[in-house]
Protein backbone atom coordinates (compact mmCIF):
# COMPACT_ATOMS: atom_id res chain seq x y z
CA UNK A 1 0.00 0.00 0.00
CA UNK A 2 2.60 2.64 -1.17
CA UNK A 3 0.31 5.76 -0.97
CA UNK A 4 3.37 7.83 -2.32
CA UNK A 5 3.53 9.33 -6.31
CA UNK A 6 2.02 7.36 -8.87
CA UNK A 7 4.98 6.37 -10.91
CA UNK A 8 4.60 6.75 -15.05
CA UNK A 9 4.37 4.37 -17.81
CA UNK A 10 6.35 3.60 -20.82
CA UNK A 11 7.49 7.38 -21.90
CA UNK A 12 6.36 7.33 -25.58
CA UNK A 13 7.34 11.07 -26.69
CA UNK A 14 9.12 13.61 -25.09
CA UNK A 15 9.28 17.22 -25.65
CA UNK A 16 13.06 18.06 -25.23
CA UNK A 17 13.49 21.82 -26.16
CA UNK A 18 10.67 22.44 -23.43
CA UNK A 19 12.95 22.68 -20.98
CA UNK A 20 15.53 24.83 -22.97
CA UNK A 21 13.07 27.25 -24.07
CA UNK A 22 11.19 27.89 -21.09
CA UNK A 23 11.40 27.59 -17.21
CA UNK A 24 8.90 25.12 -16.29
CA UNK A 25 7.23 26.12 -13.19
CA UNK A 26 4.40 23.68 -12.93
CA UNK A 27 3.06 20.29 -14.40
CA UNK A 28 -0.35 18.85 -14.44
CA UNK A 29 -1.63 15.49 -16.18
CA UNK A 30 -4.08 15.32 -18.84
CA UNK A 31 -6.04 12.42 -20.47
CA UNK A 32 -6.87 12.82 -24.22
CA UNK A 33 -9.98 12.38 -26.68
CA UNK A 34 -8.80 10.10 -28.87
CA UNK A 35 -9.46 7.74 -32.18
CA UNK A 36 -9.23 3.91 -31.91
CA UNK A 37 -6.22 4.12 -34.44
CA UNK A 38 -4.73 7.30 -33.28
CA UNK A 39 -3.85 5.68 -29.65
CA UNK A 40 -2.42 2.65 -31.46
CA UNK A 41 -0.13 4.90 -33.53
CA UNK A 42 0.96 6.09 -30.02
CA UNK A 43 1.51 3.17 -28.55
CA UNK A 44 3.91 2.11 -31.39
CA UNK A 45 5.43 5.81 -30.54
CA UNK A 46 4.89 7.54 -34.11
CA UNK A 47 4.15 10.57 -31.89
CA UNK A 48 5.12 14.07 -32.29
CA UNK A 49 4.78 17.35 -29.64
CA UNK A 50 8.03 19.22 -30.37
CA UNK A 51 5.74 22.19 -31.74
CA UNK A 52 2.75 21.48 -29.53
CA UNK A 53 0.94 23.82 -27.40
CA UNK A 54 -2.48 24.05 -25.30
CA UNK A 55 -5.01 26.26 -25.28
CA UNK A 56 -8.35 26.71 -23.62
CA UNK A 57 -11.60 27.51 -24.95
CA UNK A 58 -14.98 27.55 -23.30
CA UNK A 59 -13.74 25.99 -20.39
CA UNK A 60 -12.47 23.20 -22.06
CA UNK A 61 -8.61 22.84 -22.65
CA UNK A 62 -7.27 21.56 -26.34
CA UNK A 63 -3.65 20.34 -27.78
CA UNK A 64 -3.07 22.23 -31.04
CA UNK A 65 -0.01 20.79 -33.47
CA UNK A 66 0.31 17.15 -32.08
CA UNK A 67 1.34 14.76 -35.13
CA UNK A 68 0.14 11.80 -34.24
CA UNK A 69 1.26 9.68 -37.65
CA UNK A 70 -1.93 7.47 -39.37
CA UNK A 71 -2.05 3.87 -38.10
CA UNK A 72 -0.42 1.70 -41.55
CA UNK A 73 -3.22 -1.31 -40.88
CA UNK A 74 -5.68 1.70 -40.09
CA UNK A 75 -9.06 1.81 -41.59
CA UNK A 76 -11.63 4.27 -42.42
CA UNK A 77 -11.18 6.04 -38.85
CA UNK A 78 -7.76 7.13 -39.20
CA UNK A 79 -8.16 10.66 -39.27
CA UNK A 80 -7.25 12.51 -42.20
CA UNK A 81 -5.43 15.31 -40.58
CA UNK A 82 -2.32 14.12 -38.36
CA UNK A 83 -2.05 17.19 -36.70
CA UNK A 84 -5.75 18.14 -35.97
CA UNK A 85 -6.95 19.78 -32.55
CA UNK A 86 -7.53 17.38 -29.78
CA UNK A 87 -9.08 17.86 -26.31
CA UNK A 88 -7.93 17.15 -23.24
CA UNK A 89 -9.33 15.34 -20.13
CA UNK A 90 -8.95 17.43 -16.49
CA UNK A 91 -10.61 18.57 -13.42
CA UNK A 92 -12.77 21.76 -13.88
CA UNK A 93 -10.60 23.12 -11.24
CA UNK A 94 -7.66 22.28 -12.41
CA UNK A 95 -8.30 23.58 -15.82
CA UNK A 96 -9.50 27.23 -14.27
CA UNK A 97 -6.26 26.99 -12.29
CA UNK A 98 -4.52 26.70 -15.45
CA UNK A 99 -6.33 29.34 -17.27
CA UNK A 100 -5.57 31.96 -13.94
CA UNK A 101 -1.81 31.43 -14.46
CA UNK A 102 -1.59 31.20 -17.98
CA UNK A 103 -2.98 34.56 -18.77
CA UNK A 104 -0.23 35.93 -16.70
CA UNK A 105 2.39 37.46 -19.19
CA UNK A 106 4.72 35.14 -20.84
CA UNK A 107 3.08 32.12 -19.03
CA UNK A 108 2.31 29.02 -21.52
CA UNK A 109 1.12 25.77 -21.64
CA UNK A 110 3.62 23.27 -23.05
CA UNK A 111 3.49 19.67 -23.51
CA UNK A 112 6.23 18.22 -21.85
CA UNK A 113 5.60 14.18 -22.61
CA UNK A 114 3.29 11.59 -23.49
CA UNK A 115 3.06 8.23 -21.46
CA UNK A 116 0.92 4.98 -20.99
CA UNK A 117 -0.61 4.86 -17.33
CA UNK A 118 -2.99 2.09 -16.57
CA UNK A 119 -3.92 1.60 -20.07
CA UNK A 120 -4.49 5.14 -21.05
CA UNK A 121 -2.55 7.47 -23.06
CA UNK A 122 -1.92 10.36 -20.75
CA UNK A 123 -0.17 13.71 -21.35
CA UNK A 124 2.14 15.42 -18.88
CA UNK A 125 1.59 19.54 -19.42
CA UNK A 126 4.09 22.55 -18.31
CA UNK A 127 3.23 25.80 -16.90
CA UNK A 128 5.94 27.66 -18.63
CA UNK A 129 7.47 31.08 -18.52
CA UNK A 130 9.79 31.79 -21.88
CA UNK A 131 13.09 32.47 -21.17
CA UNK A 132 15.00 34.74 -22.69
CA UNK A 133 18.46 34.40 -24.78
CA UNK A 134 20.45 35.17 -22.12
CA UNK A 135 18.76 32.80 -19.95
CA UNK A 136 19.67 30.16 -22.64
CA UNK A 137 23.38 31.07 -22.86
CA UNK A 138 23.46 30.44 -18.63
CA UNK A 139 21.51 27.32 -18.68
CA UNK A 140 24.13 25.81 -21.21
CA UNK A 141 27.28 27.35 -19.02
CA UNK A 142 26.33 25.65 -16.04
CA UNK A 143 25.50 22.69 -17.94
CA UNK A 144 28.93 22.75 -19.66
CA UNK A 145 30.52 23.26 -16.22
CA UNK A 146 29.12 20.34 -14.53
CA UNK A 147 30.05 18.09 -17.18
CA UNK A 148 34.17 19.54 -16.89
CA UNK A 149 33.31 18.59 -13.03
CA UNK A 150 31.86 15.16 -13.59
CA UNK A 151 34.70 14.47 -16.19
CA UNK A 152 37.72 15.86 -14.02
CA UNK A 153 35.98 13.06 -10.55
CA UNK A 154 36.27 10.73 -12.80
CA UNK A 155 39.79 11.29 -14.20
CA UNK A 156 40.89 12.02 -10.92
CA UNK A 157 39.27 8.07 -9.53
CA UNK A 158 40.95 6.75 -12.17
CA UNK A 159 43.93 7.83 -11.56
CA UNK A 160 43.57 7.13 -7.69
CA UNK A 161 43.35 3.61 -8.42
Amino acid sequence: MNMGKKSEGKVLAQNKKASHDYFIEDTYEAGMVLTGTEIKSIRNGRVNIGDAFATIRNGEIFIHNMHISPFEQGNRFNPADPTRTRKLLMHKAQINKLLGLSKQEGYTIVPLKIYIRNGYAKLLLGLGKGKKQYDKRDAAAKRDAQRDIQRALREKQKVAR
